[in-house]
């Protein structure tokens, strides 16, 4: 069975399954996907997320603010708020977090690195690993997670989507690798090369849905039963099966999780 590691299930346009997020789960459980994580992207919606994965034993959430989160509707989070959401037993990840330059490009990104040291604290006081997103600031993301020592946590770089050199960078922290439907994409072959490369006990998958549906559903809305995509397309670069992909990334997903 699948694990997608990185979802958003309160995100998905659920018309195409009754309105039903059960349907829609019964849809990625006939693909072979058999857990999820429900990855939160702001405090406003936490609940949303967290409901979802007290409603059902097999989704777990996180909690977090994701960079590009702005404006004055935005609750802007502390290490101690994000620790006291923490504390259910149904979460299991702090963020998303992490740096993004490309969607937003002020003179002074100094609020954006802010939000991420409050995760890295955050995620040490708990002792609960990282989801870190990061776009044209791969240098400000490893700098900033060696200097507050996120090494101690550990946790994934989601939607990965860097060179090997940022990789082995993450790696070297104690951070896994999540693979999402980008690797299936035909113009990314330096993305490829460095599905190759990754140690087999360090690399996740994911949707990331709604957004990035693999091929051959690109540019569609993304589920998580498109996962099989992904795990097929990791299957082939490695040259391994796709059986051996979904037990991989099954047991390493239990393993950085504590599930």
């Amino acid at each position: 069975m699948l694990v997608d590691s990185h979802c958003h299930l309160d995100k998905i346009d659920l018309s195409s399954f009754d309105q039903q997020l059960s349907v829609l789960l019964d849809t990625a459980q006939q693909a072979d996907v058999s857990q999820y994580l429900c990855v939160c992207i702001d405090l406003e919606h936490f609940d949303d997320v967290h409901n979802i994965a007290k409603t059902y034993p097999n989704i777990h959430c996180s909690v977090g603010v994701h960079p590009t989160s702005q404006g004055d509707e935005v609750q802007e989070p502390n290490a101690d708020e994000l620790v006291a959401l923490a504390q259910s037993d149904r979460v299991i990840a702090i963020g998303e977090t992490g740096l993004d330059y490309f969607r937003i490009d002020d003179e002074d990104m100094t609020w954006q690195q802010d939000r991420f040291r409050a995760h890295i604290q955050a995620a040490k006081v708990t002792q609960k690993p990282l989801i870190i997103h990061t776009r044209s600031a791969k240098q400000d993301t490893i700098k900033i997670l060696q200097e507050e020592g996120a090494d101690q946590v550990g946790g994934v770089m989601h939607c990965f989507a860097e060179d090997w050199q940022t990789a082995k960078q993450a790696l070297d922290l104690g951070f896994y690798i999540s693979f999402s439907g980008i690797v299936t994409f035909k113009s990314a072959k330096t993305l490829q090369e460095v599905a190759q490369k990754v140690p087999q006990d360090r690399i996740l998958i994911e949707t990331d849905s709604p957004w990035l549906a693999p091929t051959p559903k690109r540019g569609k809305l993304n589920h998580p039963a498109y996962l099989r995509y992904t795990a097929e397309k990791m299957a082939e670069l490695r040259n391994s099966s796709y059986q051996d992909i979904a037990a991989i990334t099954t047991e390493n997903y239990q393993r950085l999780f504590s599930i």
